[in-house]
């Protein structure tokens, strides 16, 4: 038992400092963004970023690690937005309190709906989360008297002490420290036993059900957590863009984000980080091409799955250690 702890420790030890200087060098890359951009468009377009890294974290969580299925992410993105600006705005909830309300609502939901779900495995899974995609879509939509309907719906801005957060630079500054600590988090959350549980979920549950893993709790408590994560990041674009569609909702932009994901690399925190930025930079970058530009982003995404099989990051990583 002792000779088992101190390898632990060594091998802690061992992959605590290359950790801390990624996520240094990420903080160092965050604050040079916005001394560098030459226009608040530019930071318009990083903030983008940020908040689909933030969902592309929780989600690879799920997906990467846990080897869970969803299609249905977008739906817990829009329900954290809505929940946030319907409390604020019908029933009157100071905003800094709606926010955190809404996260843990959308986690109860969360956690009602992966109990019976989770049961399922594979293209079943697939299929019930793309069905709890589309009802919340089509509610969304449908309840106009709450939601606005397909027109949308205003949302409150974000006060701290009287205080209203305006402006690209001041949100992008709290857009990147929500990043920074979800990467930081998903990190830590990796290299503890909950992490080996999540793998040893994505080898074999059989294999993992016969070391002692509860698959089943450890499947809700990562679907919960990656719901929760989807929801903190649609409040934060609720607040940010000051306005909200069903459009969030929506099958496409449930598949954007699990395709952001399997871009940069399953069962890597930074391969969801790189995803999620290459592919939401590339619709900016292609605009010169006008009627070829969804040709061209498909012969991108064909190319990187030839020549990157595993995704961006972990090929690279492969490849450098080779």
């Amino acid at each position: 038992m002792r000779a088992a702890a101190s390898v632990s420790e060594a091998v802690a030890r061992r992959t605590a400092w290359p950790r801390l200087g990624a996520l240094a060098l990420f903080a160092l890359l965050l604050v040079a963004v916005p001394l560098l951009a030459p226009n608040p468009y530019v930071l318009e377009v990083a903030v983008l970023v940020a908040l689909n890294a933030i969902v592309c974290v929780g989600l690879n969580l799920l997906v990467g690690y846990a080897g869970q299925i969803s299609l249905g992410h977008a739906g817990f993105f829009a329900l954290g937005g809505y929940a946030s600006a319907l409390l604020a705005a019908r029933f009157g909830w100071p905003v800094v309190v709606a926010m955190p309300a809404a996260v843990a609502a959308v986690a109860v939901l969360a956690w009602v709906v992966g109990r019976p779900t989770l049961r399922l495995k594979g293209h079943y899974l697939a299929m019930a989360t793309l069905g709890l995609g589309v009802i919340v879509s089509i509610v969304l939509t449908n309840e106009d008297r709450i939601t606005g309907g397909p027109d949308g719906m205003a949302v409150p801005p974000l006060q701290l002490f009287g205080w209203t957060l305006q402006g690209e630079a001041t949100w992008y500054a709290v857009i990147a420290v929500a990043l920074w600590l979800t990467v930081w988090g998903a990190l830590n959350l990796i290299d503890s036993p909950v992490g080996r549980a999540l793998r040893a979920l994505h080898g074999s549950e059989i294999a993992a059900e016969t070391a002692g893993i509860d698959s089943a709790k450890w499947k809700l408590r990562v679907f919960v957590l990656s719901a929760a994560i989807a929801a903190a990041a649609g409040v934060l674009t609720a607040h940010y863009a000051g306005f909200l569609t069903p459009a969030k909702a929506s099958f496409l932009h449930s598949v954007e984000l699990v395709i952001m994901v399997v871009f940069g690399g399953m069962a890597s925190v930074w391969g969801a980080v790189v995803g999620a930025a290459v592919l939401t930079l590339l619709p900016q970058l292609l605009t010169a091409l006008k009627d070829y530009e969804m040709m061209a982003f498909g012969a991108i995404l064909i190319a990187t799955m030839i020549f990157f099989p595993r995704g961006i990051v972990p090929t690279l990583a492969r490849a450098f250690k080779r």
